[in-house]
């Protein structure tokens, strides 16, 4: 049976508390799990050891952690202490970011991102496993790290994001599920069979694995704000973040539009860059309308064989109070 998670907001909020509460509404609505971003506002395991402590049940995980931003042992010793915190709930996700990030914020080279992610997720289940790290990689040579605490009980799963065919292969093979994003349905599924190929190449069931839907929502009885949130958030990831979203869009059968969204956006013209967003393809790729509208909409990408989790996310510019909205309008009970 498919799970219905929460995507904390990717934008900055008004506060540590304003997250937190967001994660309390989630878990009062039945919702499975709350999944953290980072990206260059709050530090995810701070925010995430705020709603471990201010929650019961509701599960907690990172989407996503970049790999070059923190150390292999340090990510490591992280997750450890947040599946401490949480008594068992964390699950880690991990994957490259962007070069934007990585090298204009970070100061990193961006460099192969598939090795990185790849190295980076084996020497996380070392540590997690409280033996000795012996790592002898091409981007990390590592030698007598044991963490100093207990290793956690349970070990955490760990996740890996992906949009690429090699990089959701690369989930399937070394990790324990895949992120999905920014997706259509065919998409999805055309994806999702790299991802079985990943599982077979490890040796694992194909059909095994976690697939986690992180899909752009928006609930509202004002349906055009509604509908106007989803298109801006799709347009601007398309057109201001790179071309990482804009050659996923063109892989999945969209080049023109792709390439029109982000050539209109890098030329300062981001209305123009919308406007190329018509009713159709929106459907194909977010979902956004009245709560009857969406609850419809979700249920039919939950409903896809290869979805295991889908992670109700918001756009960038939602208010807290259009947040509460659709996680309530979302709840799977309602």
């Amino acid at each position: 049976m498919t799970k219905r998670d929460a995507f904390l907001p990717v934008a900055a909020q008004p506060s540590v508390d304003a997250l937190v509460e967001q994660a309390q509404r989630a878990e009062d609505y039945g919702y499975d799990r709350a999944w953290l971003p980072e990206s260059w506002g709050r530090n995810a395991a701070v925010v995430l050891t705020s709603i471990a402590e201010r929650t019961e049940t509701i599960g907690i995980g990172t989407s996503i952690m970049p790999v070059y931003s923190r150390s292999p042992a340090l990510i490591g010793m992280t997750a450890a202490t947040l599946q401490e915190v949480s008594d068992g709930r964390l699950r880690l996700g991990l994957g490259p970011s962007g070069p934007i990030v990585i090298e204009n914020w970070h100061g990193m080279d961006f460099g192969n991102p598939l090795r990185r992610t790849r190295e980076t997720v084996d020497v996380v289940k070392q540590v997690l496993s409280g033996e000795e790290v012996s790592y002898d990689g091409e981007y990390f040579d590592l030698d007598g790290f044991r963490l100093r605490s207990d290793p956690p009980e349970p070990q955490p799963h760990i996740d890996a994001a992906g949009m690429g065919p090699k990089a959701v292969e690369l989930a399937g093979r070394f990790a324990d599920g895949w992120h999905a994003l920014l997706l259509t349905e065919d998409g999805l599924a055309d994806r999702y069979e790299d991802f079985r190929h990943g599982r077979e190449l490890a040796g694992e069931d194909p059909d095994g694995g976690q697939v986690t839907l992180s899909l752009t929502c928006m609930a509202l009885e004002d349906r055009e704000r509604a509908r106007e949130a989803v298109k801006q958030h799709v347009a601007f990831y398309v057109g201001a973040m790179g071309t990482y979203y804009r050659d996923n869009l063109a892989r999945q059968g969209y080049e023109g539009l792709a390439h029109g969204i982000h050539d209109d956006w890098q030329a300062g013209n981001p209305g123009e860059a919308m406007a190329r967003i018509d009713e159709e393809f929106l459907d194909t790729i977010a979902v956004g309308g009245t709560p009857d509208e969406c609850r419809e909409r979700v249920a039919e990408w939950e409903s896809m064989d290869c979805v295991d989790r889908v992670s109700v996310s918001f756009p960038r510019d939602a208010s807290v109070d259009e947040i509460i909205a659709t996680v309530e309008a979302l709840a799977p009970d309602a």
